[in-house]
This record gives C-alpha cells, sequence and structure tokens, in this order.
C-alpha cells in the first residue's frame, strides 16, 4: 500500500461525469462522450447513491471492523462464499468477479479511504460539487474548464461546438466556458430526473400514494435511480450493453476517446446485502463487457469509477447503511498499473472514525482525477490546473497509469 499524508474531503453525484460529447440514456444508466487528444480512452463511471465501500472492499484486516459490521462482515478470503482476494487485509465483494480477474491481471486497483473535498452528506449537493470539481457548487464543470484550455482544431461551422449532448438536459459537468450543443430527441421530453427524486420523497411517507407514485415512475424508468435499487434482470443487462456499446464506438479509429456512464441503485439503508447484489452485479457484468467491447484498445484505456460518498462504519438498526464520507474508488483498464490496494489507512477504532461516524478519508478524489487528466489523457499543466481551480494544494497522484 501507499503512504499519503492524512487530510478531510469529500464526494458527488453525477460528478466525475467525462464527457463532452453525445450522451444517451437506457433505463438506469446514462452514457456521455467526447473527445480528446491522442489515442488513450478514458471512461469514468459514476455510481449514484451512495457506495459502501466498507463493504464491498472490507478491510477484514481490520480489528475494529467485527464490532462495527459484524452484522454484515462476509467471510474472509478462502472461506464459502467469502471475499475475493486483494493481496491481504483487504477483500472484494464475490459480486465483482469480473473486476477480480482484473485485479489478478494487474488491470485493476482499489483506491480506498477516498473522498472528495467537501462534507456534505446530501446526495444532490455532493454530487453537484463533485461534477463541478469544487469545494462548493461552481456554475461550470471540471471537464469543461480542462478542455478549454487544449488548443481548438479545425475552423467553419462544424467547429463552434465542442461536443453534443443528446438528452434532455445538459449535465453540470459539461457546461462552461467550451459551447457544447444540446439536442432533444422528439419522444424524450419529460421532467428533469432531479425533480421526479424530490417528488419521490415526498410521496414516500403516504402508503397510498407513495407506492402509486413508486409504480407509476418505475413504469418509466426511474426505478433504480429513484428507489435505490437495480429493480431486475434487465435493468441489469440494460447497463452491460450500454458499455458494450461504448466501448465498441471508441474503439474505432476515428471515435471518441472520453466517456461517461452512470448506474444508480447504491443508497443501501435498508436490507444492504440484498439490494446491493443487482447494482454490483450489473456494475461487474459492465465493465466485462466495456472490455470485450474495446478489444485491443483496452490496454489504451483507464476507467475510474467513483461514488458521491461512503457510507456509515456502523450499522443502521434495518441492516443497511446511511450517508457517510470516506470511500471506495476502482481505476480498471489495460493502462492501468493495477494489481494493488491505494490507500494510507486510517482505521475504524473509534477514535479514527470521522465524526465518530464514518472512515475518515486520507485521499482527495481530485488528485486521482488529475493524474488520470495529466499522466493518461496527457493534457497539459494548465489544463488541469483550470478544471480544479484552488487545489495548488492537492498534489497529483502519481504512478496510476503503466509507464
Amino acid at each position: 500500500m501507499t503512504d499519503a499524508p492524512h487530510a478531510h474531503f469529500r464526494t458527488t453525484r453525477r460528478g466525475l461525469l467525462l464527457g463532452l460529447g453525445a450522451s444517451f440514456a437506457v433505463g438506469p444508466a446514462r452514457l456521455a462522450f467526447g473527445e480528446a487528444p491522442g489515442d488513450r480512452r478514458l471512461v469514468v463511471i459514476l455510481l449514484r447513491g451512495a457506495l459502501d465501500g466498507l463493504y464491498v472492499v472490507q478491510p477484514y484486516g481490520d480489528p475494529a471492523l467485527e464490532g462495527l459490521r459484524g452484522r454484515l462482515k462476509l467471510p474472509e478470503p478462502g472461506q464459502e462464499d467469502g471475499l475475493l482476494d486483494l493481496g491481504g487485509k483487504f477483500g472484494l465483494h464475490p459480486g465483482l468477479g469480473r473486476l477480480h480477474g482484473m485485479f489478478a491481471a494487474n488491470e485493476a486497483a482499489v483506491l480506498h479511504a477516498v473522498a472528495g473535498p467537501y462534507r456534505s452528506r446530501s446526495h444532490f449537493e455532493a454530487q453537484d460539487m463533485l461534477e463541478s470539481g469544487g469545494e462548493q457548487r461552481l456554475a461550470s464543470g471540471w471537464l469543461n474548464r480542462a478542455l478549454e484550455a487544449l488548443p481548438r482544431g479545425g475552423q467553419g461551422p462544424d467547429q463552434a461546438r465542442a461536443g453534443l449532448a443528446v438528452g434532455t438536459s445538459v449535465p453540470l459537468l459539461m457546461r462552461g466556458p467550451v459551447p457544447v450543443g444540446a439536442y432533444s430527441p422528439p419522444g424524450l421530453e419529460r421532467p428533469a430526473p432531479e425533480l421526479m427524486y424530490r417528488l419521490a420523497a415526498l410521496q414516500d411517507s403516504d402508503s397510498t400514494l407513495g407506492r402509486a407514485f413508486a409504480e407509476g415512475m418505475r413504469s418509466r424508468g426511474f426505478a433504480s435511480q429513484t428507489l435505490g435499487m437495480v429493480e431486475n434482470d434487465r435493468e441489469r443487462s440494460a447497463f452491460a450493453n450500454l458499455a458494450g456499446a461504448a466501448g465498441r464506438l471508441m474503439a474505432e479509429p476515428g471515435g471518441p476517446r472520453v466517456a461517461a456512464m452512470e448506474l444508480g441503485g447504491w443508497d443501501t439503508h435498508v436490507q444492504q446485502m440484498n439490494r446491493i447484489m443487482g447494482p454490483l452485479r450489473a456494475l461487474d457484468d459492465g465493465l466485462g463487457a466495456l472490455k470485450e467491447g474495446l478489444g485491443a484498445e483496452w490496454a489504451r484505456t483507464a476507467v475510474l469509477v467513483v461514488t458521491e460518498f461512503g457510507r456509515t462504519a456502523r450499522v443502521n438498526g434495518n441492516m443497511g447503511t446511511d450517508h457517510g464520507t470516506g470511500g471506495v474508488a476502482f481505476l480498471v483498464g489495460g493502462a492501468v498499473a493495477g494489481g494493488r490496494v491505494i490507500a494510507d489507512w486510517p482505521g475504524l477504532g473509534e477514535d479514527k472514525l470521522f465524526e465518530n461516524r464514518d472512515l475518515q478519508p486520507t485521499q482527495d478524489l481530485r488528485a486521482i482525477a488529475k493524474g488520470l487528466l495529466r499522466d493518461h489523457l496527457r493534457l497539459p499543466e494548465a489544463a488541469v490546473g483550470a478544471a480544479f481551480p484552488g487545489s495548488n494544494a492537492v498534489t497529483v497522484l502519481r504512478g496510476l497509469i503503466r509507464a
């Protein structure tokens, strides 16, 4: 494991949507494309709803884990239905078999005890801040600012827009100084998802209206993000199909080089062991489909998997976990220097927890993103700095990409 200084940070929602370009939505999954110089590919997968990093990557070597997570603690590696070994001290949830295979092939790294620079346990606030790239919400997205610093190629009307958003809205990450075109195909017009999520939350306490509202949203494809779960195999396969299509498009010689995807279903306040299995399998299937779709271009690809914040260290009374702080991120791809857990582990003792409830973050997500922009996409320092203003004190995390 690597050593890094302890610090205090935070995360977001549709935050690391890396993609100035076309965007698509299939069920609970969303996808955006964009352009970048060179032949390297970068994909960011945002896990919407706050993945429980302590459950999916369990620090079974920490003696305090049993007292905090007894009811959610999985058997250690080598035992029946046990964790998948990550080299000692940490184990991966057995539902992520494909990801573990990539780890064993040195194509995946786990980054634990990570968070963004803010401290909000609100999904909406956290996701907006992650997307804008600051300690508070900014008016533009961090990727838009990064690409603004790049030299513009070509002339004429085709160059008037650096990207195109296809859908009902342009995400914050794509808004800013670089002009972005927007196109909404006929028949897609509907209220913004954020409004629908808020309405669902308001109706939740009404036993009659809440159930009817939820059923209506489920029939319109909102279920996995609003109700906190990937409902069925159709939604699970939708993400894999979208990931496979993204890989094939990015593998084309003239195809996009940057893509972003979203997968909902990670808000596991109740019965976490059961509710998390659908999203876990969807993510694992999606990573496998993305690799297959990219083919030989997988060797030049890095995939960053992030979530807006972690979850509480202690299990709640509903066999779930609540909104927390420190969490886990994954870095996957043939270009990744993998096969390792990267963590300055803070420990889970009561005197080590953040506000006596959460995993203490010791690595800023901006350091990871800045490292990928600089060392993988090879953007100039000016572009990296423009992406994250006021982050000069955040040192770029080195060594994430193969030499």
